[in-house]
């Protein structure tokens, strides 16, 4: 990258380590990457203090040139153990149509073939007595299952928080640099039309005084 390309305050701190860094200096993609970093964490420092996990993950993947974030069902599997998304599971069947209706009909069905003893002996007559015990069974499994699930509701909601603070810092401080490059770009123009205006000029004062 050539030294008309590179921000001033990254040119500046890269002459502060290379007193040799001028016009016509060009600097390689890793190192640019390295004093950009050490740029945009000095921008970071005084504004924030102290930097965390999260910022230091901005800063790197900035510094590497790579997202920010990985897909939301890769970072949560991360966290989760196979009970947890056993768990899940469990919790999204037993909140789903397909659960209450297949219950709906098993109910309906035990009761039913308890009731008519059509076919063979009632095994849980009225007041259903073993259907009650199952009902219970399934309800002292079911709520710790659901609670689990709520428990990791909490990590999901706290991952998708992290990944939307990265990308805002991330965007946050993408702006800021692409507005010092604008502005900088701007700058130079500026030079260039008056050394222009200047050469134009002195043409004229030329031209006049034959």
């Amino acid at each position: 990258m050539p030294y008309a390309s590179v921000r001033p305050g990254i040119s500046a701190l890269i002459q502060s380590e290379h007193p040799g860094w001028e016009e016509g200096k060009f600097i390689c993609k890793p190192d640019m990457g390295r004093f950009r970093r050490a740029y945009v964490e000095h921008l970071l420092v005084d504004e924030r203090g102290e930097l965390g996990r999260l910022e230091q993950e901005v800063l790197d993947s900035m510094e590497k040139g790579e997202l920010i974030t990985r897909p939301e069902s890769e970072a949560i599997a991360e966290h989760s153990s196979f009970g947890e998304r056993l768990a899940d599971r469990v919790a999204t069947f037993g909140g789903s149509w397909t659960f209450i209706v297949i219950f709906g009909l098993v109910i309906i069905v035990w009761m039913s073939l308890n009731v008519s003893a059509l076919l063979f002996k009632p095994f849980d007559p009225y007041p259903f007595i073993l259907l009650n015990l199952a009902l219970s069974c399934l309800a002292a499994i079911q709520a710790p299952i659901i609670m689990m699930s709520q428990n990791r509701q909490d990590t999901k909601d706290r991952i998708r928080s992290e990944n939307d603070y990265k990308i805002n810092l991330k965007a946050e401080l993408e702006i800021r640099q692409l507005h010092e490059k604008i502005d900088h770009q701007l700058a130079r123009q500026w030079e260039r039309l008056a050394e222009i205006q200047e050469i134009q000029i002195e043409l004229l004062e030329e031209r006049r005084s034959r």
